[in-house]
C-alpha cells in the first residue's frame, strides 16, 4: 500500500470527508473516486457476501466499488454527518482488503460555502450531478442566480438519478444534497429546512436511517410526499412524482 500521497494516488471517498482532507488530496493530484457513485456496473447483489441486504444501496455500491477499483486509500466517513452503517462497512471493508488503507473519518466542518445550485434553474439531474462533483472539490460552486422555486427535493442523491427526471428545471434541493453543497454533512438546522410552500418530496434510500426524518418532515409540510426506493426506480415511484406534482399543479419536465 502507498504511504506517499502523490499524483500516482488512487483514492477512494466515502460520503463527505473533512475538507482538509479534500485539500490534500486536491493538491496532490491523486485520482479520486466517489464510491458513493455506482462506478462499477456489477449486480447489487454482488455485495451480499459482505453486507446484509437490509443496508442501503448506497453502501452496498461502496462495497462493490472498493472491492473492484485496487484503491490505495479510502477514506469513508463515519460521523453525524453519514451514518453508523459507514462505521461497520469501514469495518468489513478494513478486513477485505488489505492491501488498502481504509481511513474513517469525522467531517464537523462548519464552515458555509452557500447552496447557489441548489437554488438556481437547471434540469434537476444536471443539478444534483453538479452538487455531487463538487464533493471532490475545496472550492464552492460556481456562483449562479437564483429562481422561484415551483417543486422541492428533499433528501439524498438517489442512488438511480432517473429518480430525478419528471422535476422540472425550477426545483429547488433540500435536506442532505443541500448540506454537501454547503459542505457541511452535520448541519442538522440545514438539513431540516424546507420550503413549506412549495410542493415537495421527502426522499431517502430505502433501509437508510434517513427515511425516519423524510417520511416525519413529509407528514410536517402542508404539501409532502414521502417516497423511498433502493436500487433502482420503478414505474410506481416514478408515477407517484408524476401524479404528485400534476395534482400540486407543477407542470412534469418533459420525459
Amino acid at each position: 500500500m502507498k504511504e506517499i500521497i502523490n499524483d500516482t494516488m488512487r483514492a477512494g471517498i466515502v460520503g463527505i470527508p473533512p475538507l482538509a482532507i479534500i485539500g490534500m488530496l486536491e493538491e496532490s493530484g491523486a485520482q479520486v473516486f466517489d464510491l458513493d457513485e455506482p462506478i462499477i456496473r456489477k449486480d447489487i447483489d454482488a455485495a451480499s457476501p459482505h453486507l446484509p441486504r437490509v443496508y442501503c444501496a448506497i453502501l452496498r455500491t461502496v462495497v462493490i466499488n472498493a472491492m473492484t477499483l485496487e484503491l490505495d486509500r479510502i477514506y469513508i466517513d463515519v460521523g453525524p454527518g453519514k451514518c453508523d452503517s459507514a462505521l461497520h462497512t469501514a469495518t468489513i471493508l478494513a478486513d477485505l482488503l488489505p492491501g488498502t488503507t481504509v481511513i474513517p473519518t469525522r467531517n464537523r466542518d462548519r464552515v458555509d460555502f452557500g447552496t447557489p445550485l441548489c437554488r438556481t434553474r437547471m434540469p434537476l439531474v444536471d443539478k444534483m450531478s453538479a452538487i455531487t462533483a463538487a464533493v471532490r472539490k475545496t472550492k464552492p460552486a460556481v456562483d449562479a442566480p437564483p429562481c422561484l422555486p415551483s417543486a422541492g427535493f428533499w433528501g439524498v442523491p438517489p442512488r438511480d438519478f432517473s429518480l430525478l427526471a419528471l422535476f422540472p428545471d425550477t426545483t429547488h434541493v433540500y435536506g442532505w444534497a443541500r448540506c454537501m453543497e454547503n459542505k457541511t454533512p452535520d448541519n442538522k438546522a440545514l438539513e431540516e429546512h424546507y420550503n413549506p410552500d412549495v410542493p415537495t418530496v421527502f426522499f431517502a434510500q430505502s433501509f437508510c436511517a434517513k427515511t425516519a426524518l423524510a417520511q416525519h418532515l413529509a407528514r410536517r409540510h402542508p404539501r409532502g410526499l414521502y417516497l423511498d426506493c433502493d436500487v433502482t426506480v420503478g414505474n410506481s415511484a416514478k408515477s407517484k412524482i408524476q401524479a404528485f406534482l400534476e395534482l400540486s399543479g407543477v407542470g412534469c419536465a418533459p420525459r
